[in-house]
Protein backbone atom coordinates (compact mmCIF):
# COMPACT_ATOMS: atom_id res chain seq x y z
CA UNK A 1 0.00 0.00 0.00
CA UNK A 2 1.37 3.39 -0.99
CA UNK A 3 1.47 5.43 2.21
CA UNK A 4 5.00 6.35 3.33
CA UNK A 5 6.76 8.56 0.77
CA UNK A 6 10.24 10.05 1.03
CA UNK A 7 11.94 12.40 -1.45
CA UNK A 8 15.72 12.22 -1.14
CA UNK A 9 17.58 15.39 -2.12
CA UNK A 10 21.15 16.13 -3.11
CA UNK A 11 23.06 19.36 -3.63
CA UNK A 12 21.78 21.29 -6.64
CA UNK A 13 18.27 19.83 -6.60
CA UNK A 14 15.86 21.33 -9.13
CA UNK A 15 12.94 23.02 -7.32
CA UNK A 16 10.32 22.23 -9.95
CA UNK A 17 10.97 18.50 -9.97
CA UNK A 18 10.97 18.53 -6.16
CA UNK A 19 7.72 20.50 -6.32
CA UNK A 20 6.14 17.80 -8.46
CA UNK A 21 6.69 15.25 -5.69
CA UNK A 22 5.48 17.67 -3.02
CA UNK A 23 2.35 18.47 -5.04
CA UNK A 24 1.36 14.87 -5.71
CA UNK A 25 2.28 13.31 -2.36
CA UNK A 26 2.70 16.19 0.08
CA UNK A 27 -0.73 17.84 0.16
CA UNK A 28 -3.72 16.93 2.31
CA UNK A 29 -6.64 16.39 -0.05
CA UNK A 30 -8.78 14.43 2.39
CA UNK A 31 -11.59 16.96 1.94
CA UNK A 32 -12.07 15.38 -1.49
CA UNK A 33 -11.89 11.87 -0.10
CA UNK A 34 -8.35 11.39 -1.40
CA UNK A 35 -5.60 9.60 0.55
CA UNK A 36 -3.13 11.51 2.69
CA UNK A 37 0.48 10.38 2.35
CA UNK A 38 3.07 10.38 5.10
CA UNK A 39 5.46 12.55 3.10
CA UNK A 40 8.99 13.59 4.06
CA UNK A 41 11.83 15.41 2.33
CA UNK A 42 15.25 14.02 3.27
CA UNK A 43 18.67 15.51 2.60
CA UNK A 44 21.56 13.18 1.80
CA UNK A 45 24.19 15.94 1.95
CA UNK A 46 23.75 18.07 5.05
CA UNK A 47 20.93 20.11 6.61
CA UNK A 48 21.22 22.93 4.07
CA UNK A 49 21.15 22.37 0.32
CA UNK A 50 21.66 24.85 -2.49
CA UNK A 51 19.05 24.47 -5.22
CA UNK A 52 19.63 24.79 -8.94
CA UNK A 53 17.59 28.02 -8.82
CA UNK A 54 20.02 29.67 -6.40
CA UNK A 55 18.20 29.57 -3.07
CA UNK A 56 18.83 27.31 -0.07
CA UNK A 57 16.66 24.62 1.49
CA UNK A 58 16.79 23.62 5.15
CA UNK A 59 16.11 19.89 5.10
CA UNK A 60 16.05 17.03 7.61
CA UNK A 61 18.96 14.56 7.37
CA UNK A 62 17.08 11.58 8.84
CA UNK A 63 18.27 8.99 6.32
CA UNK A 64 16.74 6.23 8.46
CA UNK A 65 13.39 7.32 7.06
CA UNK A 66 14.39 5.72 3.75
CA UNK A 67 14.45 2.27 5.37
CA UNK A 68 10.67 2.33 5.89
CA UNK A 69 9.41 4.27 2.87
CA UNK A 70 6.99 2.63 0.45
CA UNK A 71 8.26 5.04 -2.19
CA UNK A 72 11.63 6.76 -2.45
CA UNK A 73 11.61 9.51 -5.06
CA UNK A 74 14.70 11.23 -6.48
CA UNK A 75 14.08 14.55 -8.24
CA UNK A 76 16.43 16.02 -10.83
CA UNK A 77 19.49 18.00 -9.90
CA UNK A 78 22.26 20.15 -11.24
CA UNK A 79 25.41 18.24 -12.29
CA UNK A 80 23.78 14.84 -11.65
CA UNK A 81 24.78 13.72 -15.12
CA UNK A 82 28.48 13.63 -14.22
CA UNK A 83 28.88 13.74 -10.41
CA UNK A 84 29.31 10.96 -7.83
CA UNK A 85 26.74 10.27 -5.11
CA UNK A 86 26.96 9.38 -1.40
CA UNK A 87 27.31 5.59 -0.99
CA UNK A 88 24.72 5.64 1.80
CA UNK A 89 22.07 6.89 -0.63
CA UNK A 90 22.91 4.26 -3.24
CA UNK A 91 22.79 1.51 -0.60
CA UNK A 92 19.43 2.73 0.71
CA UNK A 93 17.95 2.75 -2.79
CA UNK A 94 19.07 -0.82 -3.44
CA UNK A 95 17.75 -2.02 -0.09
CA UNK A 96 14.42 -0.38 -0.88
CA UNK A 97 14.08 -2.32 -4.12
CA UNK A 98 15.14 -5.56 -2.44
CA UNK A 99 12.40 -5.23 0.21
CA UNK A 100 9.75 -4.46 -2.42
CA UNK A 101 9.49 -0.68 -2.15
CA UNK A 102 9.14 1.52 -5.24
CA UNK A 103 11.90 3.86 -6.39
CA UNK A 104 11.05 6.74 -8.73
CA UNK A 105 13.25 9.30 -10.45
CA UNK A 106 12.41 12.50 -12.25
CA UNK A 107 14.55 13.60 -15.21
CA UNK A 108 18.28 13.53 -14.33
CA UNK A 109 17.50 11.85 -11.01
CA UNK A 110 17.86 8.65 -13.02
CA UNK A 111 21.64 9.08 -12.82
CA UNK A 112 21.44 8.43 -9.07
CA UNK A 113 19.54 5.21 -9.70
CA UNK A 114 21.96 4.19 -12.42
CA UNK A 115 24.94 4.78 -10.13
CA UNK A 116 23.43 2.39 -7.58
CA UNK A 117 23.39 -0.43 -10.13
CA UNK A 118 19.67 -1.04 -9.76
CA UNK A 119 19.04 -0.18 -13.42
CA UNK A 120 21.40 -2.81 -14.78
CA UNK A 121 19.51 -4.81 -17.42
CA UNK A 122 16.41 -2.68 -16.83
CA UNK A 123 14.59 -0.29 -19.10
CA UNK A 124 14.60 3.36 -18.06
CA UNK A 125 13.71 6.87 -19.21
CA UNK A 126 15.25 10.29 -18.85
CA UNK A 127 15.08 13.66 -20.56
CA UNK A 128 15.83 13.30 -24.26
CA UNK A 129 18.82 15.63 -23.86
CA UNK A 130 20.42 13.26 -21.34
CA UNK A 131 19.57 9.94 -23.00
CA UNK A 132 22.77 9.55 -25.01
CA UNK A 133 24.99 10.52 -22.09
CA UNK A 134 23.18 8.10 -19.79
CA UNK A 135 23.54 5.24 -22.26
CA UNK A 136 27.24 5.94 -22.76
CA UNK A 137 28.00 6.22 -19.05
CA UNK A 138 25.97 3.13 -18.12
CA UNK A 139 25.98 0.81 -21.15
CA UNK A 140 24.42 -2.01 -19.12
CA UNK A 141 21.05 -0.24 -18.88
CA UNK A 142 18.43 0.09 -21.60
CA UNK A 143 17.61 3.74 -22.20
CA UNK A 144 14.30 4.54 -23.91
CA UNK A 145 14.64 8.11 -25.13
CA UNK A 146 11.18 8.66 -26.62
CA UNK A 147 8.85 7.86 -23.71
CA UNK A 148 7.45 9.93 -20.86
CA UNK A 149 8.21 7.32 -18.22
CA UNK A 150 9.13 3.66 -17.75
CA UNK A 151 7.91 1.33 -15.01
CA UNK A 152 10.20 -1.68 -14.85
CA UNK A 153 9.23 -3.94 -11.95
CA UNK A 154 8.74 -1.16 -9.45
CA UNK A 155 11.59 1.08 -10.58
CA UNK A 156 9.96 4.06 -12.27
CA UNK A 157 12.00 6.56 -14.26
CA UNK A 158 10.59 9.61 -16.00
CA UNK A 159 11.67 12.09 -18.63
CA UNK A 160 12.03 15.83 -18.25
CA UNK A 161 10.15 18.11 -15.87
CA UNK A 162 6.37 17.63 -16.21
CA UNK A 163 6.71 13.96 -17.14
CA UNK A 164 7.47 13.48 -13.46
CA UNK A 165 3.77 14.25 -12.91
CA UNK A 166 2.88 11.54 -15.43
CA UNK A 167 5.06 9.02 -13.62
CA UNK A 168 3.66 9.91 -10.18
CA UNK A 169 0.06 9.69 -11.38
CA UNK A 170 0.86 6.38 -13.07
CA UNK A 171 2.12 5.03 -9.75
CA UNK A 172 -0.95 6.29 -7.88
CA UNK A 173 -3.22 4.76 -10.54
CA UNK A 174 -1.34 1.47 -10.33
CA UNK A 175 -1.43 1.29 -6.51
CA UNK A 176 -4.71 3.02 -5.64
CA UNK A 177 -6.83 3.05 -8.77
CA UNK A 178 -7.95 5.49 -11.43
CA UNK A 179 -10.41 7.32 -9.19
CA UNK A 180 -7.63 8.44 -6.85
CA UNK A 181 -5.24 9.33 -9.69
CA UNK A 182 -7.97 11.25 -11.51
CA UNK A 183 -8.93 13.06 -8.33
CA UNK A 184 -5.36 14.22 -7.70
CA UNK A 185 -5.00 15.25 -11.35
CA UNK A 186 -8.24 17.23 -11.17
CA UNK A 187 -7.00 19.12 -8.12
CA UNK A 188 -3.68 19.80 -9.88
CA UNK A 189 -5.52 20.86 -13.07
CA UNK A 190 -3.47 18.48 -15.21
CA UNK A 191 -4.49 15.60 -17.47
CA UNK A 192 -4.53 12.29 -15.57
CA UNK A 193 -2.85 10.64 -18.54
CA UNK A 194 -1.00 12.14 -21.48
CA UNK A 195 -0.80 10.42 -24.83
CA UNK A 196 2.45 9.68 -26.59
CA UNK A 197 6.06 10.18 -25.66
CA UNK A 198 8.89 12.66 -25.72
CA UNK A 199 9.26 12.48 -29.48
CA UNK A 200 6.32 14.86 -29.91
CA UNK A 201 8.20 17.50 -27.88
CA UNK A 202 11.56 17.21 -29.63
CA UNK A 203 12.21 19.62 -32.45
CA UNK A 204 14.51 17.47 -34.54
CA UNK A 205 14.37 18.13 -38.27
CA UNK A 206 16.85 15.98 -40.08
CA UNK A 207 20.12 17.64 -41.06
CA UNK A 208 20.38 19.40 -44.38
CA UNK A 209 22.92 18.27 -46.91
CA UNK A 210 25.79 20.56 -47.84
CA UNK A 211 26.97 19.14 -51.16
CA UNK A 212 25.39 20.95 -54.10
CA UNK A 213 23.82 17.97 -55.95
CA UNK A 214 22.21 16.46 -52.88
CA UNK A 215 21.19 19.86 -51.47
CA UNK A 216 19.41 20.63 -54.72
CA UNK A 217 17.51 17.36 -54.54
CA UNK A 218 16.61 17.99 -50.91
CA UNK A 219 15.20 21.37 -51.82
CA UNK A 220 13.16 19.83 -54.63
CA UNK A 221 11.86 17.08 -52.32
CA UNK A 222 10.75 19.67 -49.76
CA UNK A 223 8.71 21.46 -52.42
CA UNK A 224 7.11 18.19 -53.60
CA UNK A 225 6.32 16.28 -50.42
CA UNK A 226 3.03 15.14 -51.93
CA UNK A 227 4.77 13.30 -54.77
CA UNK A 228 5.81 9.66 -54.74
CA UNK A 229 9.39 9.43 -55.94
CA UNK A 230 11.95 6.69 -56.41
CA UNK A 231 15.66 6.67 -55.69
CA UNK A 232 16.21 6.33 -59.41
CA UNK A 233 14.28 9.54 -60.11
CA UNK A 234 16.12 11.42 -57.38
CA UNK A 235 19.47 10.11 -58.57
CA UNK A 236 18.71 11.32 -62.09
CA UNK A 237 18.01 14.81 -60.73
CA UNK A 238 21.41 14.75 -59.02
CA UNK A 239 23.06 13.35 -62.18
CA UNK A 240 24.32 10.32 -60.25
CA UNK A 241 23.84 6.59 -60.37
CA UNK A 242 21.24 5.31 -57.87
CA UNK A 243 23.94 3.59 -55.80
CA UNK A 244 26.16 6.67 -55.65
CA UNK A 245 23.21 8.93 -54.86
CA UNK A 246 21.99 6.68 -52.03
CA UNK A 247 25.48 6.62 -50.52
CA UNK A 248 25.94 10.40 -50.81
CA UNK A 249 22.45 11.03 -49.44
CA UNK A 250 23.22 8.87 -46.40
CA UNK A 251 26.50 10.73 -45.86
CA UNK A 252 24.86 14.14 -46.07
CA UNK A 253 21.67 13.51 -44.08
CA UNK A 254 22.42 10.50 -41.92
CA UNK A 255 19.41 8.61 -43.26
CA UNK A 256 17.85 7.18 -46.42
CA UNK A 257 15.79 9.15 -48.93
CA UNK A 258 12.66 7.31 -47.81
CA UNK A 259 13.22 8.06 -44.11
CA UNK A 260 14.11 11.67 -44.88
CA UNK A 261 10.92 12.11 -46.88
CA UNK A 262 8.82 10.53 -44.12
CA UNK A 263 10.40 12.82 -41.55
CA UNK A 264 9.69 15.92 -43.57
CA UNK A 265 6.10 14.82 -44.13
CA UNK A 266 5.63 14.29 -40.40
CA UNK A 267 7.13 17.72 -39.66
CA UNK A 268 4.73 19.36 -42.13
CA UNK A 269 1.81 17.42 -40.67
CA UNK A 270 2.78 18.65 -37.20
CA UNK A 271 2.75 22.25 -38.43
CA UNK A 272 -0.65 21.83 -40.07
CA UNK A 273 -2.12 20.12 -37.00
CA UNK A 274 -0.89 22.96 -34.80
CA UNK A 275 -1.82 25.92 -36.98
CA UNK A 276 -4.93 24.89 -38.96
CA UNK A 277 -8.30 23.25 -38.40
CA UNK A 278 -8.01 21.14 -41.57
CA UNK A 279 -9.53 17.67 -41.42
CA UNK A 280 -7.20 14.72 -40.97
CA UNK A 281 -7.68 13.73 -44.60
CA UNK A 282 -6.81 17.25 -45.74
CA UNK A 283 -3.69 17.32 -43.58
CA UNK A 284 -2.68 13.89 -44.82
CA UNK A 285 -3.12 14.92 -48.45
CA UNK A 286 -1.21 18.19 -48.01
CA UNK A 287 1.65 16.47 -46.17
CA UNK A 288 2.00 13.77 -48.78
CA UNK A 289 0.56 10.78 -46.92
CA UNK A 290 -2.42 10.42 -49.22
CA UNK A 291 -5.00 9.51 -46.57
CA UNK A 292 -5.58 9.80 -42.83
CA UNK A 293 -4.96 6.11 -42.11
CA UNK A 294 -1.50 6.16 -43.68
CA UNK A 295 -0.67 9.41 -41.90
CA UNK A 296 -1.81 8.00 -38.56
CA UNK A 297 0.42 4.95 -39.00
CA UNK A 298 3.58 6.90 -39.81
CA UNK A 299 2.84 9.80 -37.45
CA UNK A 300 2.44 7.46 -34.48
CA UNK A 301 5.64 5.56 -35.27
CA UNK A 302 7.58 8.82 -35.62
CA UNK A 303 6.21 10.83 -32.69
CA UNK A 304 4.76 8.26 -30.31
CA UNK A 305 1.26 9.75 -30.46
CA UNK A 306 -1.63 9.99 -32.90
CA UNK A 307 -2.36 13.03 -35.08
CA UNK A 308 -5.55 13.63 -33.05
CA UNK A 309 -3.63 13.39 -29.79
CA UNK A 310 -0.94 15.74 -31.08
CA UNK A 311 -3.52 18.31 -32.18
CA UNK A 312 -5.24 18.19 -28.78
CA UNK A 313 -1.94 18.97 -27.10
CA UNK A 314 -0.44 21.55 -29.44
CA UNK A 315 -3.13 23.14 -31.59
CA UNK A 316 -3.34 26.93 -31.48
CA UNK A 317 -6.47 28.05 -29.65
Amino acid sequence: MLKNVAAVLLEGVHPFELGVLCEVFGLDRSDDGLPVYDFAVISAEGPTLRTHAGFDLAVSCDMDRLEEADLIAVPAGDSYIHRDFPPRVLTALNRAVERGATVLSVCSGVFVLAASGMLDDRRCATHWRHAERLALRYPQIKVESDVLYVDDAGVITSAGTASGIDACLHLVRKEQGSAVANGIARRMVVPPHREGGQAQYVDRPLPRGQSDPVAGVLSWMERHLDREVTVEELAARAHMSPRTFARRFQQETGTTPYRWLLGQRVLLARELLEATDHTMDAVALRAGFGNAATMRHHFARWTGTTPQGYRRTFASR
